[in-house]
């Protein structure tokens, strides 16, 4: 009997999660490691993220069998999108062509701890994938004869592959001899949802005022929001220290009570703002996936759609090679992995600290800046719809006439993702 070709994956995230089930029913063995208790992987706890999710992730997912999993309360259509700078009462609109009550959304927003859930449970009659728990990898080797992994408990596991998939700080991708870049914008990401008196009408906001970045996005119920405040470490600090009465009037004087009174729904979760780029996506057999590939700022929304993309183009080419028979780990089917995904990910990673970089540049220069770009964006014939036709139709051909700028601007503009 043939002994079947074994792959390792580090992290049991939504990414590495995907990852396995993407993978499974190709005659692999599949074997991912998690450190977190098996519990935590069935009923993740609530960490205030909102996932945006583009047409070509809501596809992804229904081909893993994840959407069909969520509840109808989990999904938050997004019909608009609102971009404000500094004190403006109006700014750059997003929708499809028939307006905000379009059938067809600009996307999704889902809790993560709802797509992590799904992504563990689409496992649950998988039996070429085996999810070990409370797994905690002390060490890591890949050579020319295979991938190993060393567990606290012991254990040695032997395979043919190995994927790391365990967050932006990858402990794996450094263990593996992976250096990765690293930008602190000095920032921390609150988030938490609130009910708010006036309906959201489905419209997500991202507002660059002047010491902080907002946004708000629009869940399933129309009087329910979550809201992002982005500030200095010290001010974060304090907001999570007021009272539920208190947060809620200091939320509603930020948002300029443009949705009348908030009330919070839970704690203000904190997330300090470092963005990570490793400087190889591949070594020897050896690749990265998620967070580990790509640590996006989330005022992009592309973190996670990234993660399901970088799934996508590894496991398709893995499955053509379980297919013909062909070494799933030949250094010339990584590489090619390694430079598809960069090809799709690295422009705009670079492009993101830039223009994040501006947008919270309070100095009068950058001020001017932004918001002659917001006016010429305004302005410019085509510019929105070519957004949106981008975010519709997936980037499959949608407006050649903007390629980087509609990505960009599509996802800075019209989403905010904590992927």
């Amino acid at each position: 009997m043939v002994k079947a070709n074994r792959i390792l994956i580090v992290g049991a995230g939504p990414a590495g999660l995907s990852m396995a089930r993407a993978l499974s029913g190709n005659g692999l063995d599949i074997q991912v490691f998690e450190r977190a208790s098996r519990e935590s992987l069935a009923s993740p706890p609530d960490d205030g993220r909102e996932i945006a999710l583009t047409h070509r992730s809501e596809r992804l997912l229904r081909e893993l069998g994840h959407w069909e999993r969520l509840q109808a309360e989990e999904i938050g259509p997004l019909r608009e999108a609102l971009v404000l700078d500094g004190n403006a009462r109006d700014g750059l609109r997003f929708q499809m062509p028939g307006g905000p009550g379009d059938v067809d959304p600009l996307g999704w927003l889902v809790p993560n701890a709802a797509l992590r859930r799904v992504a563990f449970h689409a496992l649950a009659d998988r039996s070429d994938v085996t999810v070990h728990t409370d797994a905690v990898v002390t060490d890591m080797a890949t050579d020319g004869q295979g991938a190993s992994l060393a567990l606290a408990d012991g254990r040695r596991v032997q395979g043919d592959l190995l994927l790391a998939a365990d967050t932006r700080f990858s402990s794996a991708r450094r263990a593996c001899g992976i250096a990765a870049d690293h930008h602190d914008f000095a920032k921390v990401m609150l988030v938490g949802r609130v009910r708010h008196d006036e309906p959201h009408r489905g419209t997500a906001w991202e507002w660059f005022r002047y010491g902080q970045t907002l946004a708000l996005l629009p869940l399933h119920d129309p009087h329910t929001a979550s809201v992002v405040i982005t500030v200095a470490p010290a001010e974060a600090l304090a907001l999570q220290a007021l009272s539920p009465e208190s947060l809620g009037e200091a939320l509603c004087h930020r948002f300029d009570q443009r949705l009348g009174a908030m009330t919070p729904l839970g704690p203000l979760h904190a997330y300090p703002l470092v963005g990570v780029y490793p400087r190889r996506l591949v070594s020897e057999r050896v690749a990265l996936i998620g967070d580990a590939a790509v640590g996006m700022h989330p005022v992009t929304a592309h973190g996670y759609n990234f993660g399901l993309l970088g799934v996508a183009t590894l496991s398709e080419l893995l499955k053509d090679a379980q297919r013909r028979g062909r070494p799933i780990h030949d250094p010339r089917l990584l590489a090619d992995y390694g430079r598809r995904h960069r090809r799709a990910t690295r422009p705009l990673y670079l492009a993101t600290r830039l223009v994040a970089g501006l947008y919270t540049d309070d100095r009068l220069p950058a001020r001017a800046l932004r918001k002659a770009g917001v006016a010429v964006a305004t302005r410019l014939p085509g510019f929105a719809s070519a957004v949106v036709k981008g975010l519709r139709d997936d980037d499959r051909g949608a407006s050649a006439r903007w390629p980087m700028t509609r990505q960009l601007i599509g996802g800075l503009l019209s989403n905010l993702s904590r992927g």
